[in-house]
């Protein structure tokens, strides 16, 4: 191994491990696991690292009765939201600090609906989430709609 790749592999070392002024601790993942919001699969509803969140994609299940409310789009979009606002409060994070958003939903017909309703929750945020939404051809558990973000504290 030459000098110059010795020292490159050095740097990127020193550079994936550093963090200004942070504890082992503080870098550590810490998993989020809000009361009724249960994964349909192995994942965890939520990743907190550092200042950061990511929030797995959420659908319309009822944390009390663990049923998918589908009633209509507009029902099964508020508990969506519910469902990703509940994680993002139990990791100690609030809805403006929700930088990114990605809406997956069953069919593009739901697009102004979704919207509504979404609106609805950030109502008041200066800046609002950069956003993008796809039609999809299915979602878990037969669902019409999925969010997923990413939250950054300052």
């Amino acid at each position: 191994m030459g000098f110059n790749t010795l020292v490159i592999k050095l740097f990127i070392i020193i550079f994936l491990t550093s963090c200004n002024n942070c504890t082992r601790e503080e870098r550590a993942r810490k998993g989020i696991y809000p009361e009724g919001i249960k994964p349909i699969a192995p994942y965890s509803p939520g990743v907190v690292v550092d200042n950061l969140l990511f929030i797995s994609g959420q659908i319309g299940i009822d944390p009390k009765t663990s049923i998918l409310v589908n009633d209509n789009i507009e029902k099964e979009t508020h508990q969506v939201m519910k469902n990703l606002f509940q994680v993002v409060q139990e990791a100690g994070f609030e809805p403006k600090d929700i930088i990114k958003v990605t809406i997956y939903m069953s069919d593009i017909i739901h697009y102004e609906a979704i919207n509504r309703v979404y609106g609805e929750y950030f109502k008041g945020i200066e800046i609002l989430p950069v956003r993008e939404s796809l039609a999809v051809k299915a979602l878990p558990k037969n669902a019409n709609i999925e969010i997923s973000a990413i939250a950054i504290k300052k």
